[in-house]
């Protein structure tokens, strides 16, 4: 089940996210962090980090790095400074 929901977002990466404006406040990208969260919770699990991941990815949140965390939440990472190297903590910071 994991593979056919992974298949599913590679299909969005390469056919519908070309097509699109650049809209992810996070790294990595909330389809990127779907494909790692299927492939590390599972497929409901990993389903669900995935779906509220995307929710929390609005104009309102500062955003930047955001890794999938080893255990299931569906919160942000409470500590996402220790995540960020300069130059990726430059793109979402520096505004």
């Amino acid at each position: 089940m994991s593979e056919l929901l992974i298949f599913l977002v590679r299909a969005y990466q390469k056919f519908i996210s070309p097509i699109l404006p650049p809209t992810c406040r996070y790294y990595p990208t909330c389809s990127s962090y779907m494909i790692d969260s299927l492939r590390k919770h599972g497929p409901l699990k990993g389903l669900i980090m995935g779906i509220a991941r995307i929710i929390r990815c609005n104009p309102f949140v500062r955003g930047g790095v955001d890794p999938v965390p080893d255990h299931f939440t569906l919160r942000r990472n409470p500590h996402p400074e220790k995540y960020e190297d300069p130059i990726i903590a430059k793109k979402f910071h520096s505004k």
